[in-house]
């Protein structure tokens, strides 16, 4: 059976580090803590006294002072790696973790799930083939030597980074390394481990090379780990459950994650609210607790991109200067259809395609399948779709050879209409209202990965209001745009109604527009 020696990285709080030490160890694990030499010796005495008595914690013999993205970090993990290694020879496990993290399985579930499958769990992507680096200084982060931290000494940090690039001070990678990348938070088998305290020692220069790389900590054992142990033995993943903001920083939780947290397929999560109390000892107890069954359906992400991100007008980037000047032509005339059920306005759109002899197309800026002609390329993914929006539709307007194009997409995408309403062509709305019953509503967060094939039915119940409103606060914002152009097509409406509708926006006969009006499957689910 697994043994696991969690490796905390701490900095504050010692009484939380108190009890999370307490609450590991209290069913037979081991801790090895590294406190921030630049927290006060008070504190620090405090974690020493409250911990002296429990044999199955132990502190890093030498304390660094930790500076986000520097070595240190690193530094500070291998003393306490050391220690571990040396005073728990048992542990089979060592799980990387921070204050902040908290176990979202029991320790039997943990033990069971590491005991299955004779691997290494750790994020390791190549550096630079990957997109794992979403914003800021890339390959620089290796080929430069970084001396300052960029946090707190900000104009030495680029200064020097200036210099080395002006003189070409630029320096290689180790020949014998392919350099990874990942989270820093990771578990791995104490052969993993024992291997990487090796190689240390033995390689000086490896030391010497990551001590002046940028945020050493997601790529140095990442590195290691795949230089020293076989691809097949490398689970490629944080067995921590972790999310950041469209700003870089990492999410907290709080008390009412607790039915999120556990559907996740990972073992702990970071990080968790100091002020979280009741979500701690929930956590806590779960941890000792014994045959207890977890529902994994490992939506979180999407359910809390959902849930926060309610409510949110506007675009992060503004558009870029060559797509503010372009035009769909003056003479040409966009008819947008928004439409929640896709599958309603594909069966109208395909009845005005039949009708009208207009060219269709259905949701090409949100389904990836959306039959397209090939366009060069710009055509091949949603997000080249999205960004080159105007220039999509212009050769599309020129590849079929028409003034007149009908599309469809989906009402939370109003940035896009607004968009077009701002070009110097014609546009126009043809909204199409539709009923929306419980299970409809169901199937909707499962096909968009609000809930998996195990949420808790008490999970969805919950999701349920939250979704129709979303989808009626759509519906509001379009209307509260007043679109020139604007015209509702709805399944509450009569015949008569949408046809006069329908005609208006086509600027059709009234005959063609009751033709496809008509239709008697438009609303079927």
């Amino acid at each position: 059976m697994a043994k696991i020696a969690y490796i905390i990285l701490c900095h504050k709080d010692p009484d939380a580090i108190i009890a999370q030490a307490k609450r590991l160890t209290a069913v037979g694990d081991y801790v090895a803590i590294h406190f921030d030499a630049r927290t006060p010796k008070p504190a620090y005495q405090k974690l020493r006294s409250e911990l002296a008595d429990n044999n199955n914690v132990v502190f890093a013999t030498k304390r660094v002072k930790c500076g986000w993205g520097e070595w240190s970090l690193v530094q500070a993990t291998i003393n306490a790696l050391q220690v571990a290694a040396q005073s728990f020879p048992r542990a089979t496990h060592f799980y990387m973790i921070s204050g902040d993290c908290m176990p979202i399985k029991s320790a039997e579930y943990i033990r069971t799930f590491l005991d299955q499958r004779d691997v290494d769990y750790v994020e390791s992507f190549d550096f630079f083939e990957s997109d794992w680096i979403k914003t800021g200084i890339r390959e620089e982060r290796l080929t430069y030597r970084h001396f300052f931290n960029e946090r707190n000494r900000k104009w030495l940090f680029y200064k020097s980074f200036e210099l080395q690039k002006r003189f070409g001070l630029k320096r290689d990678i180790p020949k014998d390394l392919q350099v990874m990348i990942g989270s820093q938070w990771w578990c791995l088998r104490r052969s993993t481990i024992e291997q990487i305290l090796t190689f240390i020692r033995k390689r000086p220069d490896i030391i010497r090379f990551f001590k002046t790389t940028w945020i050493p900590d997601e790529t140095f054992f990442q590195t290691l780990v795949r230089h020293l142990v076989s691809r097949d033995e490398i689970d490629c993943r944080t067995p921590t459950f972790l999310m950041f903001s469209d700003y870089g920083m990492p999410i907290t939780f709080y008390n009412d994650h607790y039915t999120l947290l556990l559907g996740q397929d990972c073992l702990f999560a970071r990080k968790i609210s100091p002020e979280a109390t009741e979500l701690k000892d929930k956590l806590g107890q779960l941890y000792a607790a014994q045959g207890v069954n977890f529902d994994i359906s490992d939506e979180g992400r999407k359910l809390h991109a959902f849930l926060t991100g309610r409510g949110r007008i506007g675009r992060r980037f503004a558009p870029r200067f060559w797509e503010n000047e372009s035009t769909l032509g003056r003479d040409r005339e966009l008819m947008i259809v928004a439409c929640k059920k896709w599958h309603v306005a594909k069966r109208l759109v395909e009845q005005i395609g039949t009708r009208t002899n207009l060219p269709t197309i259905a949701y090409l800026f949100n389904e990836q399948s959306t039959p397209l002609p090939d366009l060069g390329g710009i055509q091949k993914t949603i997000e080249k779709r999205t960004r080159h929006n105007r220039a999509l539709l212009r050769m599309l307007f020129d590849y079929y050879d028409t003034n007149r194009l009908v599309i469809c997409i989906d009402p939370a995408n109003i940035e896009l209409v607004q968009d077009f309403y701002s070009d110097r062509s014609k546009t126009r709305l043809l909204e199409v209202e539709c009923n929306f019953s419980e299970g409809y509503l169901v199937g909707h967060a499962h096909r968009i990965g609000l809930a998996g094939e195990r949420t808790t039915n008490a999970t969805i119940q919950q999701l349920l209001p939250t979704i129709r409103n979303d989808i009626h606060f759509e519906s509001d914002r379009l209307r509260d745009e007043a679109f020139e152009n604007h015209f509702l097509f709805s399944e509450f409406a009569t015949v008569e109604e949408n046809t006069n509708q329908l005609a208006q926006f086509l600027v059709i006969s009234e005959s063609a527009a009751q033709q496809i009006a008509q239709t008697d499957y438009l609303f079927v689910d």
